[in-house]
């Protein structure tokens, strides 16, 4: 049974001596904590945490030679320490500084004002610049680079600092937890496993449940389509949307409700045991997919009519009458060299405009409510006051990938197509936010939304790209309700604020493996008001992604001036980043927005700063910088098709993922399917590989053999047999010979083997039958949320004018096979390629090369 605490006391002595002599070692923090009676069944302990798992300790009772004269003895449960809060970590997607209500933006989020009002705002916490990137680092305690997440895992390179591997040596806060007797889970995004490690090959871990996390329901990619995504509960995809009218299921509500469900779960079998949760949902990530009362709701509220430069004025104004930001704080000018001024703007283009943004304000005002049913959900099972929420409103600054005027489909974003004409946008205005657009807003509305800062998500040199803000509630902890916070945080903080108010230590050795110190520092020393204005604990962070960097010192910035664009992903990289740079200089101590660059007048700062990022560099594997952007999608990494030029299946299958399966992109290929029609007749899937936002499917139509591309939903080519296929054995063939160079020119900074044309032919039982020549392919990537599929198609198809999923094939498959003839680059070829890499580092500008179809 459980007694009582003076009890406890009583036996904490005689516990810990036993214990100590099986292998259970005190800790020098937290005394150890037993209840029950050691060796009962219903006895716990904590554990001082420096091994974990921890050891079986030392049988305690008696073992003779029949049971009736020995004495049975059960190892002590393992728990947190006493009072150990549950914990709610909550992460938004791509959001800025001025998104939330919460620090004066003018989209409504009353859960996270809700939050503030109970405990602390936050107005100087940062980020990476980048998805992946400060997601490593938030469940690790260390630094980007140092958990091999230098940027995201579908750019990952073969440095250690790039891998897109988190290593052993540095175990995650969901390991360390559930290790200590909590239960862990983690809903939303996961950016954190490997794309050549997503498919059901594994290796798993790298998956949220090889990471230490005992529970995963959600997506694996960097984005979802929010309708219709590819959701997996812990190891397995899930469909639970299928047999749904669309528009009905949407994953911002699936989440919470499969949120909630797993809080009501484990605190019905065990109140006792606290729990950790990261919940990290895809909003306000392209696809912005709300729902349509959402969109009513905002639409209705007239929130931005007068335009982007006018909402950064209202909400400069409001982040000033709020005081989360400095009275004297600085704008910047608008960006008349990149983003044009609202008043020059078509009425065609402010409507579209218009219509994008209230879309993204819907997603961000639904996510914000779904967030906080999740929390009501602690206060349904009475848990709520010894609940630490922490609210980090967005992992970087608003998304401008939608350039400047925004897009239907963020796939044409990734394959070169950054400025679709309005036009051509416009056809798509009725079912903006739907599951017929993978949407993204003009960069205008995303600079107004990182207010009072400048520049955007990918900008790690700009605090509109790094500074984000954040609420912390505790209600049986914080006291000093609705204050403001203003020390430099940075999000590797969050681990060991997290085992500092546990109570828990971060471990020395994990499954034998020595572990490497955690790099942030706790801030759980703000919560206590007389702490309010202390200095930050937390004195120097460097920041890097793609070649824009930037060193924050001890209230000193010094940053690179932005050369790029987060929509200008195309242009050669910068071949010396570390260097070839203009240097500025900021006091942030007297300038909040990073307005006023003094590099002019302090040289020797600068010089000072600068020797300092190198240190840091060199300290947590930033070296080798990289500047490429675009390149790096399609750069070749250890999945499972490396060194292979052949795939031969026999049998359906469906789920393989993109950074799994075969690419046909900048190629020639080969696919034959060997099939037989029964009598009758058979349509259905025989392979198909993306969705309708970009990919190509090869299937029999009403009897006839098809193979389309789909370029990212603008055009559709179509080859097609002209005769239904008679009943019995058929071969099908579709070749496809490529006419550019292919990835091999990456190497030489150089992206003019990309995005090239190429002649297909659709072939019946070795007969040509149609014959079509492409001026320009897929450079880069097909719809990433989508997967490689045999037999049937999963989630969206390549033409919803075709077929509707799953489609299967009614013919039986007897063998698909699939050949790559993969450029191989001339000595011709390698001299022109160096030569014009001599040139770059010269110091003349590379021409710019937009790949992609046109």
């Amino acid at each position: 049974m459980t007694i009582g605490s003076t009890t406890m006391r009583k036996f904490a002595g005689v516990a810990a001596g036993l214990l100590l002599g099986a292998g259970w070692s005190l800790g020098p923090a937290v005394a150890q904590q037993v209840t029950g009676t050691l060796g009962a069944p219903d006895a716990t302990t904590t554990i001082d945490g420096r091994q974990l798992p921890a050891p079986d300790p030392k049988f305690g009772g008696v073992i003779r030679n029949d049971a009736l004269q020995s004495k049975p003895w059960w190892a002590p449960r393992i728990v947190p320490p006493r009072e150990a809060p549950n914990i709610l970590l909550i992460i938004t997607d791509d959001a800025g500084f001025g998104v939330p209500s919460t620090f004066g933006g003018v989209i409504p989020t009353p859960t996270m004002d809700g939050l503030a009002a109970e405990g602390l705002r936050y107005n100087r916490v940062f980020s990476t610049a980048l998805c992946s990137p400060t997601r490593a680092a938030l469940i690790t305690g260390r630094n980007h680079h140092s958990v091999g997440f230098g940027v995201i895992s579908e750019q990952s390179t073969g440095f250690p600092g790039y891998n897109s591997i988190i290593s052993k040596d540095k175990a995650t806060i969901g390991r360390i937890l559930t290790d200590n007797g909590y239960g862990t889970a983690w809903f939303g995004k996961d950016h954190n496993t490997p794309a050549f490690a997503a498919s059901q090959a594994g290796p798993f871990d790298q998956w949220p449940t090889g990471m230490g996390f005992e529970y995963f329901y959600g997506f694996v990619g960097g984005d979802a389509n929010q309708w219709q995504p590819n959701l997996f509960r812990n190891r397995t995809q899930i469909y639970p949307f299928d047999g749904k009218p669309p528009g009905t299921w949407n994953l911002i509500t699936a989440m919470a409700d499969d949120a909630i469900d797993y809080i009501s779960r484990m605190h019905q079998t065990d109140p006792s045991k606290p729990i950790f949760i990261k919940y990290a949902p895809g909003a306000t990530h392209a696809p912005h997919h709300p729902t349509k009362e959402w969109v009513e709701k905002i639409t209705a509220m007239h929130l931005f009519d007068d335009g982007y430069e006018k909402l950064r004025e209202r909400i400069f104004g409001n982040q000033k009458r709020l005081g989360v930001i400095p009275k004297d704080t600085k704008l910047t000018p608008w960006p008349r060299e990149v983003l044009k001024e609202w008043d020059t703007l078509t009425p065609e283009a402010k409507k579209l405009f218009i219509r994008q943004v209230e879309v993204f304000a819907a997603y961000a005002a639904y996510n914000d409510h779904e967030i906080g049913r999740v929390i009501k959900a602690f206060e349904d099972i009475g848990r709520r006051d010894n609940t630490l929420v922490i609210y980090i409103n967005g992992d970087n600054g608003t998304s401008a990938e939608g350039g400047p005027l925004g897009t239907p489909n963020e796939v044409a974003f990734f394959n070169g197509l950054s400025e679709l004409p309005v036009d051509v946008q416009m056809k798509f205005y009725d079912v903006w936010g739907t599951d017929q657009t993978y949407n993204h807003m003009s960069a205008g509305w995303s600079w107004a939304f990182d207010t009072p800062f400048d520049w955007f998500k990918q900008n790690a040199s700009r605090l509109g790209g790094i500074n984000q803000n954040m609420v912390v509630s505790w209600p049986a902890r914080i006291k000093d309700k609705g204050a403001l916070r203003e020390q430099f945080l940075h999000v590797i903080d969050v681990v060991p604020t997290i085992l500092e108010v546990t109570g828990i230590r971060a471990p020395d050795t994990v499954d034998g493996i020595k572990q490497a110190p955690i790099e942030g520092t706790s801030f759980a020393y703000t919560f206590d008001p007389k702490n309010a204005k202390a200095p930050s604990r937390h004195k120097t962070q460097y920041f890097e992604i793609m070649g824009q960097w930037a060193l924050y010192k001890d209230g000193w910035l010094l940053s690179t001036k932005v050369n790029r664009a987060p929509w200008e992903a195309f242009g050669a990289a910068n071949p010396d980043p570390l260097n070839n740079q203009v240097f500025q200089l900021y006091d942030l101590s007297k300038d909040f927005a990073q307005a006023d660059d003094i590099a002019a007048k302090s040289p020797q700062k600068v010089k000072e700063l600068r020797e300092a990022f190198l240190a840091e560099a060199k300290k947590y594997q930033v070296l080798p910088l990289d500047a490429s952007v675009a390149a790096r999608i399609v750069a070749p990494r250890p999945n499972i098709t490396a060194g292979r030029s052949e795939f031969v299946y026999t049998r359906p299958m469906t789920g393989i993922p993109q950074g799994d399966s075969p690419s046909l992109l900048n190629t020639s290929y080969t696919i034959t399917a060997d099939i037989e029609v029964p009598d009758g007749g058979a349509e259905g899937m025989i392979l198909t590989s993306g969705g309708r936002f970009a990919g190509y499917g090869f299937y029999l139509k009403d009897g006839k053999p098809v193979f389309l591309w789909n370029l990212v939903d603008l055009k559709r080519v179509r080859w097609e047999g002209p005769n239904v296929l008679a009943p019995g054995r058929h071969t099908l063939t579709f070749d496809f010979k490529y006419d550019g160079l292919g990835i091999g020119t990456l190497a030489f900074n150089n992206l003019s083997g990309v995005g090239r044309g190429g002649t297909g032919t659709l072939k019946v039982d070795g007969e040509p039958v149609q014959t079509i020549t492409l001026p320009h392919t897929l450079p880069m990537i097909l719809q990433w949320d989508e997967s490689f599929d045999i037999g049937s198609d999963t989630l969206t198809g390549v033409n919803d004018a075709d077929y509707t999923p799953p489609f299967r094939l009614t013919a039986k498959l007897n063998r698909l096979t699939i050949r790559l003839d993969r450029p191989q680059l001339s000595k011709a070829d390698l001299e022109k390629l160096e030569a014009a890499q001599a040139t770059a580092v010269d110091g003349t500008p590379l021409t710019r090369v937009q790949p992609g179809p046109h």
